[in-house]
């Protein structure tokens, strides 16, 4: 039988929750997502009413729910032929939100000139 020092399973344990962390807010990378999460917000909508209030291609609206769905930030029922989509966890969407302009507030546009992750900066790709 082998077994795992406490400190080196805590430390893999701690490596997974923040791997975890990054695919999320990975999820809130794009500024389509977050427009579509703040809309939903608001209460369910369908793709047309997401695609005519944001000015967005249905292929993009629908691509991007898809990646909300799988990261477990919206749910979808049907309705006839359309499906309704909705948050899954609306208040600690809002408490995220909240806490990140708040954060935003205090940095100002530090995040926009990161050159890393900036509005300016390189594709991934191109590093």
């Amino acid at each position: 039988m082998t077994m795992t020092a406490p400190s080196v399973t805590r430390s893999r344990a701690a490596v997974e929750r923040l791997d975890a962390a990054a695919c999320l807010f990975r999820g809130f990378s794009d500024p389509s997502r977050l427009a579509i999460l703040r809309r939903l917000a608001l209460g369910e909508h369908r793709v047309s009413d997401l695609t005519a209030h944001l000015g967005l291609a249905q292929s993009t609206v629908s691509k991007h729910l898809a990646c909300l769905r799988d990261c477990g930030l919206v749910t979808s029922r049907p309705q006839g032929r359309a499906s309704l989509f909705s948050l899954t966890h609306p208040e600690a969407l809002e408490d995220l939100f909240a806490a990140a302009e708040g954060l935003l507030g205090l940095t100002g546009e530090a995040v926009t000139l990161c050159a890393t992750y900036g509005s300016d900066a390189l594709p991934a790709d191109a590093r």
